[in-house]
């Protein structure tokens, strides 16, 4: 028998992948699932950029590419970077990886020390804890209340560096919160950090499309520009552009940590998909308008979502400033019982009880360091998402003292 690392007890499979997978196993069996688990656009990706692949393949294009992306991705995104966000890099401080999460893994494990701190605002996404444990780091939970906007405060980020802190790791908007940082917001935590030079920090912005109510993206090396040369800026295709499946990210810093980046990448996938990159090049440069179509239909999504929880005995739920998610509280249900006599004591209780009683599909607020919400993901269809909101209502009717 094969005896494995220890290194893998560290970690647990990510909640959001293993919720979709039980979702399409119980609906092979025949189940009527409704699945609001997904981490993904439900809009196709745009022609042009399909027809970009196909002009690609047809050209031949379908070599190895450099390691750390091809030129002309790492120049789409140099542009980008300049004409969206005002930062200027260089295709040397560029890396194209498969995925987001792949530039994170890549830095991480290129930073840490056993023992070294990366702080991870809770309500965080699923991978970040589990990455920083693999690469031998610790990571250090603040918890960022809802009556605070689930956001980072400038007195608990203070309070939690330390001599071993390395990291902050900031997602604006926030999956699962949909929390979005203004400008103002970030300069008082980049305040913070001016007196703690040791301290990076890695700001995931792959929801930076999808910000609703007019409100304006920042990120924070361009509100706090003297702390660019220690940040690392995260982005991709995948959301704004309905590329999930096209697997790729970018990340933007400092020339002698990319360089240990793609040093890194070329001893485990090398360079992402030729075909992708070519894919990403026309998503970058080309027509920008169905983006903000999209996002008026997922706005108006939210909304009703929104209103259908809120008018549930026992969920709260606030409306999300970004992103494609509710996260609700379901705490006044605690203490409850289902029909069958079980206790409703956490939000993987109520999890259960909404995916056994109703055939609902959703994710536990603890996988994201709050047992006390649960997250809805309103990429989906509005039928979808009235049918989904009449389930969970249901299933709160089940209820009893």
């Amino acid at each position: 028998m094969i005896q494995l690392a220890s290194r893998l007890n560290r970690i647990k499979p990510s909640p959001s992948s293993m919720a979709g997978q039980r979702a399409r196993e119980l609906r092979a069996q025949g189940r009527d699932i409704v699945g609001l688990t997904a981490g993904e656009p439900d809009f196709e990706t745009p022609e042009h950029i399909k027809e970009a692949a196909t002009r690609a393949m047809a050209a031949g294009k379908t070599r190895y590419t450099d390691v750390g992306g091809t030129p002309e991705l790492r120049e789409a995104v140099s542009q980008k970077l300049k004409a969206e966000n005002g930062l200027d890099y260089g295709v040397n401080e560029i890396i194209v990886g498969t995925g987001a999460k792949q530039v994170i893994f890549n830095a991480l494990m290129c930073t840490l020390e056993a023992g070294d701190e990366v702080i991870v605002p809770a309500p965080y996404w699923v991978s970040y804890p589990d990455i920083a444990l693999l690469a031998d780091g610790v990571p250090v939970f603040v918890d960022c209340p809802e009556a605070k906007g689930f956001k980072l405060q400038p007195e608990d980020l203070e309070r939690a560096i330390t001599a071993r802190t390395r990291w902050l790791v900031l997602n604006s908007p926030n999956n699962p919160s949909g929390a979005t940082y203004t400008r103002d917001e970030l300069v008082a935590l980049a305040q913070v950090l001016k007196r703690h030079p040791h301290v990076w920090v890695m700001t995931d912005d792959i929801y930076e499309h999808l910000i609703y109510d007019g409100r304006a993206f920042a990120t924070i090396a361009q509100a706090a520009p003297e702390l660019k040369d220690r940040t690392l800026t995260i982005n991709g295709v995948s959301k704004a552009y309905a590329m999930t499946g096209w697997r790729i990210g970018y990340g933007a810093g400092p020339a002698a940590l990319v360089k240990a980046m793609v040093k890194l990448q070329s001893q485990s996938t090398s360079g992402a998909s030729s075909i992708g990159q070519a894919a990403a090049v026309a998503a970058l440069a080309g027509p920008q308008d169905f983006i903000a179509v999209n996002r008026g239909v997922f706005q108006q999504r939210r909304d009703t979502v929104v209103s259908a929880l809120n008018k549930i005995d026992g969920i709260r739920c606030h409306a999300p400033e970004g992103a494609f998610y509710v996260f609700a509280s379901c705490e006044a249900l605690f203490g409850l019982r289902t029909p069958g006599g079980a206790r409703i004591a956490t939000s993987d209780d109520w999890i259960m009880h909404l995916l056994d009683a109703q055939n609902l599909a959703a994710l536990q607020g603890s996988a994201y360091g709050v047992p006390t919400h649960f997250r809805l993901s309103f990429a989906a269809s509005t039928e979808q998402l009235l049918e989904g909101c009449r389930r969970i209502a249901q299933a709160r009717e089940q209820l009893s003292r």
